[in-house]
């Protein structure tokens, strides 16, 4: 059977749904034998708006670039997880940061809903804020390992600023950490 994963990043405007999307699509395409898409989506209100990034990986040519059945959900804040939920398959991995987003009890019996504090780690045990995106990015493939690790670890050494490399990749070393054990361990929220 051939290869096909769905995976959709939101948030609000500024915070680096779209950038996270864009280094799994990037990882696929230059560094796997996969093909990928990445489709972003933002309202007209830059900072603060709903937005997303969907990314469909394939060993095949993709054909319809539209997700219509997510296999990975992050969402990094509740405008974003209401509005972008709908395409979710049955049994999705949904990371949320528990914070920012509260899963209603009847989503978590159709999806495995992952609670993390992603914005407070980024700022208080990375240093930066900015790098809840590629710890988001960790935890996603620790979860569903969907990609290759050194692939992804290469795409972010290579889409960050030279000056920030060994921040993002604390963060993402630290994301995988936490993507593998909650795969282990299973949902938060049950």
């Amino acid at each position: 059977m051939a290869f096909h994963y769905e995976l959709r990043f939101g948030g609000v405007g500024g915070q680096g749904s779209l950038t996270a999307g864009t280094i799994i699509a990037h990882a696929a395409v230059f560094h796997t034998d996969y093909y990928a898409t990445q489709v972003p989506t933002y309202t007209s209100q830059v900072r603060g708006g709903a937005a997303k990034a969907d990314i469909i990986i394939s060993d095949e040519p993709i054909v319809f670039p539209e997700s219509t059945n997510v296999d990975f959900f992050l969402s990094t804040h509740q405008k974003a997880y209401d509005a972008y939920k709908g395409d979710l398959k049955e049994g999705a991995y949904v990371l949320v940061d528990s914070g920012l987003v509260t899963v209603p009890d009847e989503d978590a019996k159709k999806y495995k809903v992952y609670e993390y504090p992603l914005v407070h780690t980024a700022k208080y045990e990375i240093g930066n804020v900015v790098t809840m995106n590629i710890l988001a990015v960790g935890i996603c493939i620790g979860l569903t390992e969907v990609l290759p690790v050194d692939v992804v670890r290469e795409t972010v050494k290579e889409e960050v600023p030279p000056a920030f490399i060994d921040m993002n990749m604390k963060a993402f070393d630290m994301g995988l950490e936490v993507g593998r054990k909650f795969k282990q361990e299973g949902p938060t929220k049950k």
